[in-house]
């Protein structure tokens, strides 16, 4: 399941004549990921927004550079419409600039509100800034990609091609992050921008580093996840709890010290304590420096948790996931994987768009993804 990568001029070409072909692309490439077949309105999208992208990286002198289309999060349902990498101007390192394009006329503050706009012909509902959606997406992969983070350049854009500096002036006046924000009006200045990230020359192997690029929570989310889950009053382990937390933590250690993998059952009634125990490995396998996810099969149990264990840092919650998060995950991209109410593990994960592939692919995935899976079970761990 590779993702769409094309270079900014090859995009500018298909955007002058026929779409077609390319959004037919796009539309495997959703399939590919399980989403399933785009609607009208996305698909108007696409052929409204990414062939101005296209062109204005072009006027730019940036024709070379590559654009990674409908990339999907890491361990996320969430997709970013561009990722455009290249070079750095000044420093030579990879750079990446993510963007979110949007053909809004235009938009306005939503009842007063720093994080939500209210977009014009769509009066029914509040939708985020675009300004506060990108930087979250940078975050996600800084937090995620560490790879990508420590030896890149990564920042975000919104561009508002539609759009006029009178109809987004709200916008444009409040300043909710630091990613800028360009309407059509100031496409000099978007142009700009992006020449000050991206280098005039070919970067097809940047593009392709940040494809292949290691996935895992890197090491400031997981510090920051360790904090916030440390010392709270109600995560005290007491009697069978706290035995069962260090069984988990020595089998950790010594799965780590053998260079195996080790599957730990922690089984118990209804209000034993389970879900305590998870978090509290979770807060320490993080603090000891592994890379640990907690996964769960059920929807409210997942928000549930990442409301307690994220309450003071929405970023903490990204370390909470589903099981079908990990049907195409790296296998031993992790080192501890809580599998809290394992029980749920379905032997195949999949919705009607899996691609055959991954029907056919065992539940077991979810334990190979890590070296070392823990689970309760309602609950297990796995381990390298």
């Amino acid at each position: 399941m590779g993702d769409v990568r094309i270079s900014a001029a090859a995009l500018a070409d298909v955007g002058s004549g026929d779409f077609s072909v390319f959004e037919d692309r796009l539309l495997d490439h959703l399939l590919d990921l399980g989403v399933g077949a785009a609607g009208p309105g996305e698909r108007r999208s696409w052929r409204g927004s990414l062939p101005v992208l296209a062109r204005d990286l072009v006027e730019a002198g940036l024709g070379d550079v590559e654009i990674i289309v409908e990339h999907r999060l890491p361990l996320s349902s969430k997709r970013v419409d561009a990722i455009i990498a290249g070079r750095h101007p000044e420093t030579g390192q990879p750079s990446y600039v993510v963007v979110e394009l949007k053909q809004w006329s235009g938009a306005a503050r939503w009842e007063g509100s720093d994080t939500l706009v209210e977009v014009t012909g769509v009066p029914y509902y509040p939708a985020l800034h675009p300004a506060v959606q990108v930087a979250g997406y940078v975050d996600y992969l800084r937090d995620f990609m560490p790879e990508v983070a420590d030896g890149s350049n990564t920042t975000g854009v919104a561009y508002l091609h539609n759009a006029t500096d009178f109809s987004a002036k709200d916008l444009l006046a409040s300043a909710p992050t630091e990613v800028p924000i360009f309407t059509g009006e100031r496409r000099a200045d978007f142009q700009g921008f992006l020449r000050s990230h991206l280098a005039r020359e070919p970067s097809i192997d940047i593009a392709h580093d940040f494809l292949r690029a290691r996935v895992e929570p890197s090491k400031q989310l997981l510090d920051l996840a360790a904090a916030e889950i440390r010392d709270r009053e109600q995560f005290i382990l007491l009697d069978e709890q706290r035995v069962a937390y260090e069984l988990v933590l020595h089998e950790v250690e010594e799965a780590r010290r053998r260079d195996g993998k080790a599957v730990v059952v922690v089984s118990g009634a209804p209000g034993t304590g389970k879900s305590v125990i998870a978090l509290s490995l979770l807060g320490e396998i993080a603090r000891q420096g592994h890379t640990v996810i907690h996964a769960t099969g059920s929807r409210s149990f997942t928000q549930t948790m990442r409301q307690v264990a994220g309450k003071g840092s929405t970023r903490v919650k990204n370390l909470f996931k589903y099981f079908n998060s990990f049907m195409a995950a790296e296998v031993n991209g992790l080192d501890v994987l809580i599998l809290d109410e394992a029980h749920r593990i379905r032997e195949k994960s999949v919705n009607r768009y899996t691609p055959r592939e991954l029907r056919e692919r065992p539940g077991r995935r979810s334990r190979s993804s890590s070296t070392q899976p823990v689970s309760r079970s309602s609950s297990s761990t796995n381990t390298k």
